[in-house]
C-alpha cells in the first residue's frame, strides 16, 4: 500500500514548529511521511530557506518519521492546495498566527488556504500534542446536510489515537428542527458506536453555539475540535467574526480539524483508509 502522506506549510515560526510536531505524533502510529512545505516569493530567497528546513529536519531527526524538506516558489494561498493534490496528501497541518505572520496567515487567511484544497487540514495555535495523540475530540453538528461528511474522518482519527468523541449539537426549539437534531445525535451515536468508538453528545444553547461548543471543548479537556468549512462560496469575500474562524482561533488555543465539504455522499473520505 502507499505510503501516506502529510503536509506542513511551515514559515520558520514556532506556531509552525508545533504543526510539525502534531504531524509527527500523527503520523508515526501510521508510518506515514511529512513533507515540510515552504512557499518564497522569489527565486533569491530558495537557498537560505532550504537551508532553514535542513536545520528543521535536522531537529527532528530522533522521532522516527520520514520528513521532506521542500521548498516552492508561488503563493501559499495557491500552491498548499497544489502541492496537497500532486502528493495525494490526506491530512495538512499549518500553525496559525495572530494578527501577524507568514504572509498574514491569520484566521481569515487561514480559511482562505483552507478552501483552496479539498484536504482536510489540522489549524494548530500553541497548544501542544500529548503523547497519546488526541485522546478527546469534540464534533459540533449542526443541521447543514455537509456535516456529517467529517464523522469518517474522525473516526479514523479516533480509532488510531483511541479518542473519545464528544457530538455536540445545538438544543432547537423549534419542533421540526428538533426532531432532526435528535435524528442527527442517534446517526452520529450509531456511526461511532459501530466503529468501536467512545462516544458522548451533548445540546448547547443555539445562541453563541460556536462560544458553546469552545466551553464544552475546555470543560472536558479536549485536544481537538473538528468543523466543517462552510466558506467556499464566499471565502474571497471578508470573512470576519464567523464560526469558523472563531474556532480555528479560538482563546482555549485547542486545535481545529477543519473539513471542506466535498460534492458526495458522506463517509467517502479515503482519509486512513
Amino acid at each position: 500500500m502507499d505510503k501516506k502522506t502529510f503536509i506542513v506549510p511551515h514559515d520558520f515560526s514556532e506556531v509552525a514548529d508545533n504543526a510539525l510536531r502534531h504531524a509527527i505524533a500523527t503520523a508515526k502510529p501510521l508510518g506515514a511521511q511529512v513533507y515540510v512545505l515552504h512557499v518564497v516569493s522569489k527565486e533569491k530567497s530558495i537557498r537560505e530557506a532550504e537551508s532553514k528546513l535542513e536545520e528543521i529536519i535536522s531537529a527532528h531527526a530522533s522521532d522516527g518519521v520520514d520528513l521532506i524538506p521542500t521548498v516552492r516558489m508561488g503563493s501559499i494561498f495557491e500552491d498548499i492546495g497544489e502541492f496537497a493534490a500532486e502528493h495525494h496528501a490526506e491530512l495538512i497541518f499549518m500553525g496559525t498566527h495572530g494578527a501577524h505572520g507568514w504572509q498574514h496567515i491569520t484566521g481569515s487567511h487561514a480559511l482562505k488556504v483552507i478552501t483552496s484544497s479539498t484536504v482536510p487540514f489540522i489549524i494548530v495555535q500553541e497548544k501542544g500534542i500529548k503523547e497519546t495523540g488526541y485522546d478527546d475530540i469534540v464534533v459540533p453538528m449542526d443541521l447543514n446536510k455537509e456535516t456529517k461528511q467529517k464523522l469518517a474522518i474522525v473516526a479514523n482519527l479516533a480509532t488510531y489515537f483511541k479518542s473519545r468523541v464528544h457530538v455536540i449539537t445545538p438544543d432547537e426549539t423549534d419542533e421540526f428542527l428538533r426532531h432532526q437534531v435528535k435524528a442527527n445525535i442517534q446517526f452520529a451515536n450509531k456511526f461511532f458506536t459501530e466503529r468501536g468508538i467512545e462516544v458522548t453528545t451533548t445540546l448547547a444553547p443555539t445562541s453563541g453555539f460556536d462560544k458553546e461548543v469552545v466551553k464544552h471543548a475546555v470543560n472536558i479537556d479536549a485536544d481537538l475540535i473538528a468543523i466543517m468549512n462552510l466558506n467556499k462560496s464566499n471565502f474571497l469575500g471578508s470573512i470576519t467574526a464567523n464560526y469558523e474562524q472563531y474556532i480555528i482561533t479560538n482563546d482555549a488555543k485547542i486545535p481545529a480539524l477543519v473539513v471542506n465539504p466535498i460534492d458526495s455522499p458522506y463517509g467517502q473520505s479515503v482519509l486512513f483508509s
